[in-house]
Order: C-alpha cells, then structure tokens, then sequence
C-alpha cells in the first residue's frame, strides 16, 4: 500500500510539475488560427488554415460556417499533434474571432439556416440608406457609440430573416439562435450547452447598449430582432463553459472571449488611456484605449468596448479600414503580379516613395472616416512607365495612407497618441512599418509576438483561472522586437499624403456621378 501511494504521489506531483498551456482559437476572416502558448506568453506552436470566401453578388461576402468549424477544429488538432503537448496541460482555451460576421443556425439541431455573412459585406447598405435620418443616427450613436452601417451585425440578421424561407416564423417561436462567430464556436465546442458572447462582440452588433451593457429593446424592435435569439453577454474572462469530451477527448474550461481587434489591444498591453494599437490583418483597425469613459467621436469613428473585467468596462475609439492584407491578397490572387506577400517589399525598395502611383482599395466601399459603401477600388496615375513595382508599392502605401486617415479623424477628436504598436501579418513587412512611421510622423513599435489577438485571450483565460493577478502581471510581458521611427522630411510626407487625398476625391467623385 505505502508503494502504491508513493508512486501515486509521484504521479500527481510530476502533474503538477508539467509546464501548462493556453490554446488560442483565432478564428480570422480568410484562414483560422490554433496557437499554443506557455503561461509566459510565448508561442510554443501554431498552426493555420485557410478557408473559401465567397462572393454571390457585387458587394457580397459570405463563408459557410461549416468551413470555419472545421478549420477550427483541424487546426486544433494539428497545433495539439504536432507540439506532442499532453492535453492534461493546457489549462484553458480562449476565443478570438472576425467581428460582426453574422450566422444564425437552429437552436435544436445546431445547422446554420443560411451562410455565414462577412463583416465586409455590403448587401444591406440600400436597407440602411432607407432608414438613415438623422434621429435613427443620433439613436444608434447615442446607444452603441457605433454608425448606422451595413458592416455592423444587426441588419445582417435582419436580412437572414427577411430572405430564407420560414426564418422569421421560426425566430418568433425561439427556434433559431443568432451569433457571432465567437458565439457560434463556443456552440459547436460545448455541444449547445453555451450559447454567450462577451462585451467586446457584443458592442460590434449594432443591438448593444455599450453604456447599461445590455441587449437594446428599443434597437431590436427597430430591426425586428426577436430578443430569444441573442446570447447571454458575458465579461471578457469569465466561465464561458467547457468542451464536450469528445471534441478533445478532455474537457477543456473555456475562459476568454474579444472580437480579434480588442483581444490585440490586450495582446500588446495597452492597458491605459491614450494607448493605442493598429492591427493589419484582412482589413486595418486602429484602437485608442480612452479609459472607463466612452469618448464620443465627431469624426466618424467608432465608440466601442475595449474590454470588460469583473464587471468593469474599459471603452476604446476605434477607426475600421475595411481592406488591408487583403489587398496583397487580391495582388496574388486576383491579378496574379506576385506569389507570395512577402515579395512586395523587395518591389518597393527598388522605386522612390513618390514614384505616382496611388491605389484606393476601396473593393468593399471605404471605411472610417469616409464610410461610403458604393466607393470601388481605382488604381491611379498609371503611366507607360508604371509597372508591377509601382501596384505593389501602391497597395502597401494604401495600407498606411488609410491609417493616416484615421490618426488625423483621431487627433481632430482630441487624441493624439505618439507611439502606435503594430500587430498583425502585415507587420512582419519592414518596408511598410518603415513608411508608416515616415507618414504618421510617430513611433511604431512591433512586438516580439506578433500574434497579438490570440495572446489576448491567452491572457483573458489566464485572467479567469488565476495565473495573472490583474493586467499589470500582463503588461510586464510585453516587449519589443523592432521600433521604427521616422526619417523623411516633412515637405515629402505632405506631398505623398496630398496625392492620397486627390486619388480618394476621384473615387468619391465618380461614386456620387
């Protein structure tokens, strides 16, 4: 008896030994993401995988929700197989996801009743420019600190309910559940028994009262939402239940959710007022942490919830640029100039920064401060001498010109933050952090874990089962790969950005003609 019990104590003690782990489910707009991290926030493997976007009509963006589970759980899998991490050792997982993407799926059998609809897709824009008045826009500013806006989840549902058969009726009588995307895999992993978002997710609905934190009564009747189909709102680290068995075979404790652009403000840090991050994934996202105050913005940008902790929320002023990595993208993809991202910054260093030609990506309309959702893309100021060094170029300098945009919306609204920590695939390019910080005239610092969103709500899980006191254990963490500060003068930095302007005028102009 006293061997048994001394190799059980054994045991129990090489457990408590094991180095532990949190799984980070990223789940973004063209691929999903499993990343392991150690509890002192490094990357101990990731894996990705992307995903088919679909296009039925001009403007329109979907994905089927079946791809984005399945991706989740492969790379899930993988991250877990290819680590040989025991599963005893991760000890929470944490959920990061695309925003405002809208499904809605049937509460008993679990089936999504119609494709998942993208945050970029503008198919509801004619629905809001019906009901846009200024009393409907001081409603919604005043209530959700958001712009009435197809991007944003609420006519989303509105439309799934007004176009496949049966929806409405079946909505009316509780059947049918609404979520984002972040709602929607907590669904698919706990088997149904947790249908949650949280305060972060919640915000970007367009049916959320940012200042009671509550569901609106008043917004959804505006939009004919029946309140059945909306799930509970939850901190951004709470109790957000546990995995089926089956799915990992272990029950897994799920403890942090945030929409991927507030889990990157986590992820690097920025946790007091005046900081500020820019995310450049499939679009670009420009967070400013203004503290327990929701700061209202004369320069159509967003008021949104940062985080939500204990009961406590943090607000944020956010400014949305709708493409940014997906512009490469459409590089590789669709004009087929390059074969991989990476390639472009070798085609910028080879020509001047004002070599004349100016990109607007504006594929899926333009977002802050223009928010014209009828604007297309242009490319301009092509020559017989422009070639694929100057679209490359063009498609990287768009990227910093959009945040441009939106550092001035920003400082016309009293903030003006002096360093801009930067996350995200397009981060990993010096070439464009290099004319970044040349045209905001600032200081642009990339972390040494660029993976920022996923760190986020491996720190959110972290929060919830105790591994971190409070965020300043999370602030010691961060740190600096690279910082980039600026060199051009400041005649060339007006001259560049003068040109933006003009090429952003001409895309205006012939969308009101």
């Amino acid at each position: 008896m006293f061997v048994f019990l001394y190799y059980l104590s054994l045991y129990y003690s090489g457990l408590a030994n094991m180095s532990g782990f949190y799984l980070s489910i990223d789940q973004g707009t063209t691929s999903s993401r499993a990343i392991l991290f150690s509890e002192e926030g490094q990357i101990h493997g990731k894996a990705q995988q992307e995903f088919s976007q679909q296009f039925p009509q001009n403007g329109w963006v979907e994905h089927d929700p079946n791809d984005i589970w399945n991706s989740v759980l492969s790379t899930c899998t993988k991250v877990i197989t290819d680590t040989e991490v025991d599963i005893k050792q991760i000890r929470a997982i944490g959920i990061t996801n695309q925003r405002e993407t809208t499904i809605v799926w049937d509460r008993f059998t679990g089936k999504p009743i119609y494709n998942a609809i993208v945050w970029q897709d503008r198919r509801t824009a004619a629905y809001c420019e019906s009901i846009n008045s200024p009393q409907v826009q001081s409603l919604i500013s005043n209530k959700t600190g958001l712009l009435l806006d197809s991007y944003f989840s609420a006519t989303k549902v509105r439309w799934i309910l007004e176009n496949v058969e049966g929806a409405r009726e079946k909505a009316e009588r509780g059947e049918l559940v609404f979520g984002t995307v972040d709602s929607y895999l907590l669904w698919q992993l706990t088997s149904g028994k947790s249908h949650f978002t949280d305060a972060t997710n919640a915000s970007r609905t367009m049916l959320f009262n940012i200042h009671d934190q509550c569901w609106d009564e008043e917004l959804l009747s505006m939009f004919s939402i029946p309140k059945s189909m909306l799930p509970e709102v939850k901190d951004s680290a709470d109790d957000f239940g546990s995995t089926e068995f089956s799915v990992f075979n272990r029950s897994i404790p799920i403890c942090g959710i945030a929409g991927d652009q507030q889990a990157a403000l986590i992820g690097q840090a920025c946790f007091l007022p005046g900081m500020a991050k820019s995310t450049y994934g499939t679009g670009c996202f420009v967070m400013q942490n203004t503290g327990n105050q929701p700061l209202k913005s004369n320069n159509k940008l967003l008021t949104t919830v940062a985080y939500r902790l204990n009961g406590k929320v943090t607000y944020a002023i956010e400014g949305s640029i709708f493409m940014a990595g997906a512009t490469v993208q459409w590089l590789r993809d669709g004009l087929k100039i390059i074969s991989q991202a990476s390639e472009c910054d070798g085609l910028a260093n080879s020509i001047p920064h004002d070599h004349g030609v100016y990109m607007v990506p504006a594929f899926t309309g333009l977002g802050a401060p223009y928010w014209n959702s009828d604007a297309r893309g242009a490319i301009l100021g092509l020559t017989r001498d422009s070639g694929v060094q100057e679209i490359a170029t063009a498609a990287l300098q768009s990227v910093c010109y959009q945040t441009k945009d939106l550092q001035l919306a920003m400082e016309n609204d009293g903030l003006k933050p002096n360093v801009l920590r930067v996350d995200g695939g397009m981060s990993s390019s010096d070439w464009t952090l290099t004319f970044l910080s040349d045209l905001l005239n600032v200081t642009v610092e990339r972390p040494e874990v660029t993976e920022t969103s996923a760190l986020g709500v491996a720190y959110l899980a972290g929060l919830q089962i105790g591994s971190f006191q409070d965020t300043n254990d999370i602030a010691d963490l961060w740190s600096s790969n690279r910082v980039f500060k600026p060199t051009i003068s400041e005649e060339l930095r007006e001259k560049l950005y003068s040109g933006w302007l003009q090429a952003v005028c001409k895309v205006m102009h012939e969308t009101n003609s």
